[in-house]
């Protein structure tokens, strides 16, 4: 039985948990398992409370067994991306500034998934301070894929997506600014929902109007995902862009007909990004997936004019906001890549950010406008496939160079400008045997329809149900 365990989706765990079919103790012993199996492979998961784990497994046993009704995620193991603070146990940032830091409470995300009953196990890797879509730092090093340990796993929630994809834990917090839940769940053949801004609220934060970086699920499959949703969602007094739609609204079965859709499938965002042929020989037979589930089918993208400059100036004044008085202190302990980020952002004038918001806007009511002709946006979520790992970051993409560390992944962060929900979802494998997903893009405020897509393009496939052999029992 603990063979399958660490394998077996969230809500049948939970499930057979509060069934007592299967006590929490049980589900933590076959993932710490798994963890001390297969995470020296890919070094996933880097901080490991597994006595503490043990300690709240026995406590929701016997809860349980008092007749205290359970969370949705009652004995759920989890570790949280190191970047979520987390009360009590070691969050560094993938930064050596932080390596010894503990804090004293638990950040909104932390503290929502605690309250549903899950257990925290420990902490997954991250790029310093999540800058990048690769998981490495001096702290704990690389990550590595779990498909092909030689390649990257993605970033900047490039541990979770590893620990999902082994079975060291059913869900996975995550945060995304420029593709850092997508790219991941991409290159590791998880799922991973970049949620509408607000949606999940984010406390505490040192810009909370923002909507550039948001955090949210992942799982291996849509409804697991959708499963943490529900709890991360919801308003918040602390956050002054949390929606108020609540998290149960997310709780609900995602079976739909998709017959009669409309969908744009862009293979390179209108010509405007170059792809690898290997990612779109992957992506365009996943498309007619749409058309046998009755979907109409066009190739059509928004105009995504000025995305770029928005995104860049958005992202390089938040790291200024975040990290200025840091840099200033400590510039020798930084990787160059996001000093350079942090000192554009300094230099940024007024007139620069009040012409990133105007063209933002404009973007805003060009998308908008898009998606009252179609119901949903298909495009590669990376435009590579995973990348040598001793690599910071591809250095070209189908044979046009790649100046830094974002251009090679404009497919995601050109989305994240527009605000719109954006799913990763696994779509197959190259020649090569690695994963590739499919991104799907809706409309604003459109999670709940972006997941049910997924969802039936998901059970359509079901690629997502291959299981790296480094990970098999």
């Amino acid at each position: 039985m603990s063979d399958e365990i660490h394998f077996m989706s969230a809500r049948e765990l939970a499930r057979r948990i509060r069934a007592r079919e299967l006590s929490a103790r049980e589900v933590l012993r076959a993932h710490l398992d798994q963890i001390e199996r297969t995470n020296p492979q890919v070094n996933a998961v880097v901080t490991l409370i597994a006595e503490e784990a043990e300690r709240q497994a026995l406590a929701a046993d016997e809860r349980l067994a008092s007749g205290v009704p359970p969370g949705p995620l009652h004995g759920l193991p989890v570790a949280h991306k190191d970047t979520h603070a987390t009360g009590g146990v070691r969050t560094t940032s993938g930064s050596p500034i932080f390596a010894d830091h503990v804090p004293d409470a638990d950040e909104l995300v932390v503290e929502r998934i605690r309250a549903a009953g899950a257990i925290t196990i420990g902490k997954t890797n991250v790029p310093e301070f999540a800058a990048g879509s690769h998981t490495f730092n001096p702290v704990f090093g690389v990550t590595r894929n779990p498909y092909d340990p030689t390649r990257s796993a993605g970033g900047s929630s490039g541990g979770a997506a590893a620990a999902l994809a082994c079975g060291m834990h059913p869900i996975a917090d995550g945060s995304d600014m420029g593709g850092s839940l997508r790219n991941p769940a991409s290159f590791c053949n998880v799922v991973g929902l970049r949620p509408s801004p607000g949606r999940v609220p984010s406390w505490p934060v040192a810009a909370a109007w923002s909507t550039l970086g948001v955090q949210g699920p992942m799982a291996r499959d849509v409804a697991d995902t959708a499963l943490l949703l529900s709890v991360l969602a919801g308003p918040d007094p602390r956050s002054p862009i949390a929606l108020e739609t609540p998290g149960s609204a997310f709780a609900v079965p995602l079976d739909r007909d998709l017959a009669g859709l409309r969908v744009a499938w862009s293979p390179d965002l209108g010509g405007t990004v170059p792809v690898d042929p290997a990612v779109t020989g992957v992506l365009e037979p996943a498309v007619k997936v749409f058309e046998d589930l009755g979907c109409t089918v066009e190739e059509a993208c928004p105009d995504l004019s000025g995305a770029d400059e928005v995104f860049r100036t958005l992202r390089a004044w938040h790291w200024d906001i975040t990290l200025r008085p840091l840099l200033d202190e400590r510039r020798a302990d930084f990787k160059p890549s996001l000093a350079q980020n942090i000192d554009a952002g300094r230099g940024l004038t007024g007139a620069e950010l009040g012409r990133a918001e105007v063209l933002h806007t404009r973007l805003f009511h060009r998308v908008r406008e898009f998606f009252e002709r179609y119901d949903a946006l298909l495009l590669p979520v990376s435009q590579v496939p995973p990348f040598d790992a001793a690599l910071e970051y591809p250095e070209e993409v189908a044979g046009e160079p790649m100046h830094d560390y974002l251009e090679w992944m404009r497919s995601c962060f050109l989305i994240s400008a527009t605000g719109s929900p954006a799913l990763s979802v696994p779509a197959g494998f190259t020649g090569d045997g690695l994963p590739v997903g499919l991104q799907i893009v809706g409309p604003h405020h459109g999670d709940l329809a972006v997941l049910q897509i997924g969802h039936a393009f998901e059970q359509a496939t079901l690629h997502g149900r291959r299981r790296p052999p480094l990970a098999a029992g």
